[in-house]
């Protein structure tokens, strides 16, 4: 059987192909009398539109690219998850990019990008990126652009990110309560925004409850896990007053249970440990680790919804468009008070 299409619906309408096709995209340009005509034959003949001759018409390939700084993260595998089902719900695709925090392969990334492969950009920021002209230029060339979590901003468009500041404060006094007073701060760049955020919150809850903040209790860590486990090894021996552990990113919060194991330290009773994680399975640690936990999958499909609404209706993304969704305090065993 001979595939319905355009022509051969408007050859038996005798209508012209353009009028047929708008009037199946509901234009206002036709009359509700002859799209009820189009309609009508176009069930009756199973007519299915060919997605990949439309989106050529429009200029659009129906995919939306994806830039994370790596995929071992529960963070952004739940992020992903949410993208993805965004993205289908739309009839778009994902191609994913991975920078492995690296600011040369992001810049690489960026360039690749301008070849028009992809109708909009979701992108999470390497840790190492310190200038932003990259991302400047490739939205210079009109292509959609939404941050999440790992933000730039210097870059005028949307983000989506968590209550980074608030979400400090909180696991900060959260280990003030449990009777910690002398509490360490893990952070894995001062780059990014959201360990800007995190810090400032550490530091602000320590000053609201009397403590003055102690810049040798502020450790930035590294990519490298093994370097990680020796910088803070490095620290608790050097600190042992230290009893509580904020931890601004999931792996410097296991490095840190590595540790205390290593050196005898026992977790909550000799130090309390808090750590920004969407692991699943720091309920099952030992002990529990208690956790602020991101809405990731959310944030995702947030993200996703911006920039897609931008792509199908050519209008570019705004920084009035940003959310700032709520993250989650879960209290376990690693910061039981004594």
């Amino acid at each position: 059987m001979t595939p319905v299409n355009l022509k051969s619906l408007a050859e038996q309408l005798n209508m012209s192909i353009a009028t047929v096709s708008r009037a199946l995209r509901d234009s206002h340009e036709v009359s509700e009398a002859t799209k009820a005509r189009v309609r009508a034959l176009a069930t009756a003949l199973n007519y299915e539109p060919n997605a990949y001759a439309s989106s050529l018409r429009r200029n659009l390939s129906k995919t939306i690219g994806v830039v994370i700084p790596k995929v071992a993260n529960h963070f952004f595998a739940l992020a992903i998850n949410g993208i993805e089902e965004a993205a289908r719900q739309s009839g778009y695709h994902v191609l994913i990019y991975l920078t492995h925090d690296d600011y040369a392969r992001e810049v690489s990334i960026m360039q690749h990008l301008k070849g028009g492969r992809i109708d909009g950009l979701l992108m999470s920021v390497a840790s190492g990126t310190e200038d932003f002209a990259h991302i400047k230029s490739l939205q210079e060339t009109n292509l959609p652009i939404v941050f999440f979590d790992r933000v730039c901003a210097e870059v005028a468009t949307a983000k989506v990110t968590t209550n980074d500041y608030e979400s400090g404060y909180r696991a900060t006094e959260h280990l003030l309560q449990a009777g910690c007073r002398n509490i360490a701060h893990l952070l894995i760049s001062n780059n990014l925004s959201i360990g800007q955020f995190r810090q400032q919150g550490y530091l602000d809850a320590l000053q609201a409850h009397g403590l003055a903040p102690d810049p040798e209790l502020v450790l930035s860590g590294v990519m490298d896990n093994d370097q990680n486990v020796a910088l803070i090894r490095e620290l608790l021996q050097r600190r042992p007053d230290i009893d509580g552990i904020f931890a601004s990113v999931e792996r410097l919060a296991i490095s840190t249970y590595h540790v205390c194991r290593e050196l005898g330290r026992r977790i909550p009773e000799d130090i309390k440990i808090i750590g920004f994680s969407n692991l699943e399975a720091a309920s099952l640690l030992a002990p529990p680790l208690s956790t602020i936990t991101q809405p990731a999958y959310d944030i995702g499909r947030e993200a996703a919804k911006i920039l897609l609404r931008a792509v199908e209706k050519k209008k570019p993304v705004l920084p009035s468009q940003s959310l700032v969704l709520e993250s989650t305090l879960f209290e376990r065993e690693s910061t039981a008070p004594r």
